[in-house]
């Protein structure tokens, strides 16, 4: 961290500095009232040494998207470094990992008189843009995702308007009279994801003023965390039907999430709160539950064209649906679910109209090379000056060699194409084939199969009958998912997942006090038994669920022949931590449940080794996985709402460990579960 911009004063020592090792963890805190204004803040700190840690305070929420990226990637490459054999330069000292408690006595003197806003840098990009193995597995990832989804949706949208350039759609398979409609506004604006995102979430009243219809004041209530907060408001009279004399108002709650492909939610719920009972001239209105759904188009063919999509959805009477639909009435025109769905229109038509929106970028790249060992300049170690920290990447001189990669990588990027993700029989019968080519290529085949007997394997909670029954799990196929197809590298390309590769033997619901890693060592642990003990490899999965108490949901994957040393499999088996962090990949799909739950939940992949702290643990002829999901606070309040709704849902998991080389590909489903309606109290104490 250094006081002064190093591209305008050179030779300057950081005021705080540390080393990004293979241990770091990073955390979206989500945002923060500091003084008037708010900011996003991101936690790091060493997961062997908790102690070791730091904040970040950011501008908007990409800026904080933008440094847990090159804190992933720092990290990463520190491990590539260990592993390839770097120089001792680059071997880090556990010690000397995150240690920012280095010159405090001068930083309390720089910052003692600070009153805004503390803005860390801009630039931390360019690390990401840096040529390497690491940049160039990645870089397929990102490109074109649009609005994909890793799961086969039940949903099937239909186009029943189009107002001023905002398609209005309605969900065609729960069109039924007498229950509620699910519908959605979806159109493309001309501005940045995270630009969109703070103008929703902005309660400023000017601004809302001239994108939004509905509301009057909003006016914040209580912030519970980064990604939850309560916000009262009130609805412009003319919602008020004529019959009615008083004002409306409303509270609600909100929670956000930002998703590791870029791509935002928003859910909206009504609330009540004891700073704002009903009070005399307002009735007391019971605002809609709906989401907002924020996501950046990439467009290979004007790749400097900033936009994205915009989707608000929500629930709706249907009789007065059906009625405007048809053109039967217009009376829906002038209800509150037709001016929320308006809104996304309200934002494409304020944004058009303000076109430096369009083109605001939360950071820009950063000077390239800098010196760590300059003197410091004295000139800049008292002057009072503007109080900003800027970051610094200490890299060396780039090569022809680095500069055409990049180049090369730029321009096979431009010349991708678009493939319509096909889950016809053809590609069913193609997972087929390639389910069993991954038998062949994870598997020692010399080995003969052992036959696995599920009767034999008894967890906590029982194996279900039949996909009606509840508080229980079955094992369904992988045809629901979409994961990365042979020529993926080349076109995005995604198939239907395959058989998955390793068995499901048994499932446990724990509950305890706190909560406990290392299942697998406990001696009643189905490892431990003397049938486990002769499997050829049991992977195991402990969700740790935050809750109170806590609880655990283990699930036991078994292989019924020994697992390949150099296939993928093998290498995420015996692989440092990070390698399994950047693999270790989860795809949840709830089949039938709440369809809030549902948004909250989403249907995209993801890098639980990013997201949350895991931990490992290879012994013997197996492999544990410790999933913390209350190491983030994204994944607390999603677990929250899901353990609401958790006895009316049916949710599938499918576990991945993530292809990023052509070699590696097409990808399959290590594991799949289905957990159907489970009970919290179900859970049994386990006995430590």
């Amino acid at each position: 961290m250094y006081k002064r911009d190093l591209s305008e004063n050179y030779g300057i020592k950081p005021i705080r500095r540390g080393a990004i090792g293979h241990t770091l963890m990073v955390e979206e805190l989500g945002r923060r009232k500091v003084n008037r204004g708010e900011v996003y803040v991101i936690r790091f700190y060493n997961r062997l040494d908790e102690t070791k840690k730091g904040e970040i305070a950011c501008a908007t929420a990409g800026e904080a998207r933008n440094w847990v990226e090159a804190f992933s990637h720092a990290k990463q490459m520190a491990d590539w470094e260990l592993t390839k054999g770097g120089s001792a330069r680059t071997k880090l000292n556990i010690d000397n990992e995150i240690d920012l408690d280095g010159h405090r006595p001068r930083v309390r003197r720089y910052t003692k008189g600070i009153k805004k806003l503390i803005k860390i840098g801009h630039g931390p990009e360019m690390l990401l843009r840096q040529s390497s193995i690491l940049v160039a597995a990645d870089t397929p990832n990102t490109y074109m995702e649009g609005d994909g989804s890793d799961v086969v949706e039940a949903h099937e949208w239909r186009c029943v308007r189009t107002i001023n350039g905002v398609r209005i759609l309605e969900d065609a398979t729960n069109s039924k009279i007498n229950k509620g409609v699910l519908i959605k506004a979806v159109g493309v604006v001309d501005a940045s994801a995270d630009t969109v995102f703070e103008v929703i979430m902005s309660l400023d009243r000017h601004t809302r003023y001239e994108w939004d219809t509905l509301t009057g004041n909003l006016e914040l209530l209580d912030s519970l965390d980064g990604h939850y907060d309560v916000v009262y408001g009130t609805f412009d009279q003319k919602y008020s039907t004529w019959w009615q004399t008083k004002k409306r108002d409303f509270v609600f709650s909100r929670q956000w999430f930002h998703g590791q492909d870029g791509a935002y939610t928003i859910l909206l719920f009504p609330a009540v709160h004891k700073k704002r009972p009903p009070k005399s001239g307002f009735r007391r209105t019971k605002i809609n539950p709906s989401t907002w759904e924020i996501r950046d188009l990439k467009t290979p063919s004007s790749p400097k064209v900033v936009r994205c999509l915009v989707t608000q959805m929500l629930e709706v009477n249907s009789k007065r649906w059906f009625t405007w639909r048809n053109n039967q009435s217009s009376h829906f025109e002038r209800s509150v679910p037709y001016a929320l769905l308006s809104q996304v229109a309200g934002l494409k038509e304020y944004i058009g109209a303000n076109p430096t929106m369009a083109f605001d970028s939360p950071t820009t790249v950063g000077q390239e090379s800098l010196s760590d060992s300059s003197e410091p300049n004295d000139e800049f170690e008292d002057a009072p000056g503007v109080d900003e920290f800027y970051d610094a990447i200490a890299t060396g001189s780039s090569s022809s060699e680095d500069d055409n990669s990049d180049d090369d990588t730029e321009g096979n990027n431009n010349v991708r194409k678009i493939k319509l993700k096909n889950v016809g029989w053809a590609l069913a019968g193609l997972a087929l084939k390639r389910s069993a080519a991954n038998v062949n290529k994870e598997f020692n085949l010399n080995v003969p199969a052992i036959n696995i007997d599920l009767s034999q394997f008894h967890g906590s909670m029982r194996q279900g009958r039949n996909e009606v029954d509840s508080d229980c799990w079955t094992s369904p196929s992988g045809s629901g998912f979409m994961i990365r197809g042979k020529t993926y590298l080349k076109d995005n390309m995604k198939v239907p997942g395959g058989d998955p590769l390793l068995k499901l033997i048994a499932v446990d619901w724990f509950k305890m006090e706190n909560s406990v890693s290392q299942i697998a060592l406990h001696p009643r642990c189905i490892v431990q038994s003397d049938i486990g003990k002769k499997l050829p490899f049991i992977l195991v999965i402990n969700l740790q669920v935050p809750a109170k108490p806590n609880y655990s949901l283990v699930l036991y994957y078994a292989a019924d022949k020994p697992v390949n040393k150099n296939s993928l499999l093998g290498r995420f088996i015996d692989g440092t931590d990070v390698f399994r962090d950047s693999r270790f990949k989860l795809i949840p799909s709830i089949v039938e449940g709440y369809w809030m739950v549902k948004r909250a939940v989403g249907t995209k992949a993801c890098l639980l080794g990013k997201a949350v702290t895991c931990n490992y643990l290879r012994e013997d002829n197996f492999l544990e996985i410790d999933v913390d999901i209350g190491s983030s606070s994204v994944a607390r309040s999603i677990i929250s709402l899901v353990l609401g709704y958790v006895t009316s849902i049916v949710v599938d998991l499918a576990i991945v460990v993530e292809a990023k080389e052509e070699a590696e590909l097409p990808e399959y489903i290590l594991g799949i579960v289905r957990l159907n309606r489970v009970k919290v109290e179900s859970a049994v104490p386990l006995d430590t």
